[in-house]
């Protein structure tokens, strides 16, 4: 059995090896020793796993595919609650080891947001009892729940975007919409790839990434785990309204990406980059153009025609190379006009 010294030397020595480490291996090295094999032969594909969730008491729990399943003993995934198992309070003392090296309280910052990002751009959602400060957050203690969110990059699935979002060599002011797991996440960063490295219809350029909740670059230790392209510069976990202040100030980058606009804040600075010469890629939650322009915080940006691109996501997200054909996007040019004659699927 491995002991506490031996997996701490075989963690570092895995982080530091020149061969990088597959997908399931990232992620089963945070497991308890007890689950490890089990998962990894259980598991018919880590490709398309998408979450597992550990609470205390209750059974491990998964999303396969879309789909919410249930670990049997044997690593199996299975639709019923027959005989699952049971997650227990060591098994979360011992990820939380793993995850942190052994170095729990070098990870304060990351903690206070709820999140601590692994090797592979992988994140560990935590939750337990929340410690403030002054009305702030100060750290979480007696962690009881954790959700592994497995990182998915999809390169290639914006291509077919890419003719209604550029002209005259350069791309437009874009704003992709859609409810939460549609996918608009997995498209930006693509979309963010292929502007900053160039494609058929633009040169790449200067390209700044305000990643304020670490899902767009997966940041781990400051380095990109997600491709973002050559030109890429990214402000991980900058709040989105500073961080755009401080990428046109710093990096002069031609182009910005945020992530999920939710604030006045934020859309102030962006129009403020927007007009230094800035162009904007960008998301929002909706599940429908005629829904965000119902939005007091949307309304007037969408009537100023501060994006001359609008698409509209339909679909279960860009997850599975498998399931592309199951997924559409209407664009809007900036006068609401439909650009696709209906559903673009990618």
């Amino acid at each position: 059995m491995e002991t506490g010294r031996e997996e701490k030397i075989w963690t570092m020595a895995a982080e530091s090896s020149q061969v990088p480490e597959d997908r399931a291996g990232q992620v089963i090295r945070i497991l308890p020793r007890c689950l490890r094999e089990r998962l990894r032969y259980g598991i018919p594909d880590f490709g398309r796993l998408e979450e597992l969730r550990f609470r205390t008491g209750e059974p491990l729990a998964a999303v396969y595919e879309g789909k919410n399943r249930w670990v049997t003993p044997q690593g199996v995934l299975s639709g019923g609650l027959d005989d699952p198992i049971p997650v227990t309070k060591e098994m979360i003392r011992e990820m939380l080891e793993y995850i942190s090296s052994y170095s729990f309280y070098a990870f304060e910052e990351e903690i206070r947001q709820g999140f601590i990002t692994i090797p592979g751009g992988h994140r560990i959602g935590l939750a337990g009892r929340a410690v403030t400060e002054g009305g702030a957050v100060k750290t979480i203690r007696h962690i009881s729940f954790l959700n592994i969110r497995l990182s998915h990059q999809v390169p290639g699935c914006a291509e077919k975007l890419l003719p209604f979002l550029y002209q005259d060599g350069k791309i437009r002011n874009t704003l992709l919409i859609s409810p939460p797991r549609a996918g608009k996440t997995t498209l930006l960063r693509d979309l963010i790839r292929l502007v900053s490295d160039g494609n058929a219809y633009g040169e790449g350029v200067n390209t700044g990434v305000v990643d304020e909740r670490g899902e767009l670059a997966a940041c781990y230790q400051g380095v990109p785990q997600n491709d973002l392209g050559r030109r890429t510069d990214v402000l991980d976990g900058c709040p989105k309204a500073q961080g755009i202040t401080m990428l046109l100030r710093s990096m002069a980058p031609a182009v910005i990406a945020v992530d999920e606009l939710g604030t006045a804040e934020d859309i102030r600075a962006m129009e403020f980059a927007m007009n230094s010469g800035c162009t904007f890629l960008a998301t929002a939650h909706g599940g429908s153009l005629e829904e965000i322009r119902r939005k007091p915080l949307f309304c007037a940006m969408m009537e100023a025609g501060l994006f001359q691109r609008i698409g509209v996501l339909y679909g279960g997200g860009c997850e599975s190379n498998d399931e592309r054909q199951a997924r559409g996007i209407l664009l809007y040019d900036g006068g609401f006009r439909e650009m696709t004659e209906g559903y673009l699927w990618y």
